[in-house]
């Protein structure tokens, strides 16, 4: 099989068990079909290719399309390549049945954009005084010295464009698996935005 499936964030809730609540990400997990089989002798790695979010064949590219055709694939949104764990066909589905209750995953997405920000809200600078008089309240400050080195040093927190990247949570406990809802319950939150395309394999950390 593989360690891991695509899916897509459905939003948080809570469940309770005998003591206590439990904050949870709800994630439409699967199914995802294996399109190909990348082999060290062909490829020189090996991998499993994995189909998610079925779309109008109008939606994909000639070669898209030339390549699902190939290995009798239906129009998919999304490929994604896993590490292989176990035997696996072309054509075969994994579900979010790979996971159990107790198990732990990493789970991948891309962060909310927030555009152009200051230093204040991308770096958490405390800012200066917010008082009548005070020329300085958000504004980053001095940013490098004059006579050494002469310019500003690589690395230097400034403002810029903040979010909209790939952002990975470790280790993350699931609560509940439901195989026949394609639904997979993990503990805290995940990054992305509601119905936004989510990575889900087994954790690295154990």
């Amino acid at each position: 099989m593989t360690n891991g499936l695509l899916g897509k964030k459905l939003g948080m809730t809570q469940v309770f068990d005998e003591s206590r609540l439990t904050p949870v990400t709800v994630i439409e997990a699967g199914p995802c079909r294996v399109v190909t089989i990348k082999t060290k002798e062909r490829d020189g790695y090996e991998a499993v290719q994995l189909s998610f979010g079925e779309v109008n064949e109008r939606k994909l590219s000639k070669a898209q399309l030339g390549h699902l055709k190939k290995n009798n694939a239906p129009a998919t949104k999304t490929l994604r390549e896993f590490k292989m764990d176990g035997d696996v066909t072309v054509g075969q589905s994994v579900t979010v049945g790979i996971f159990k209750k107790g198990d732990w995953v990493d789970v991948i997405g891309v962060s909310k954009g927030k555009g152009f920000q200051g230093v204040v809200k991308r770096h958490h600078y405390a800012g200066g005084p917010e008082s009548h008089g005070s020329m300085f309240h958000r504004a980053p400050g001095s940013i490098g010295a004059s006579s050494f080195p002469s310019r500003v040093w690589k690395g230097k927190t400034l403002p810029g464009h903040m979010g909209a990247e790939r952002v990975t949570a470790q280790r993350l406990k699931v609560i509940e698996s439901r195989p026949e809802e394609n639904l997979l319950f993990v503990r805290g939150a995940i990054p992305g935005a509601t119905n936004g395309l989510i990575v889900v394999r087994k954790s690295k950390k154990g």
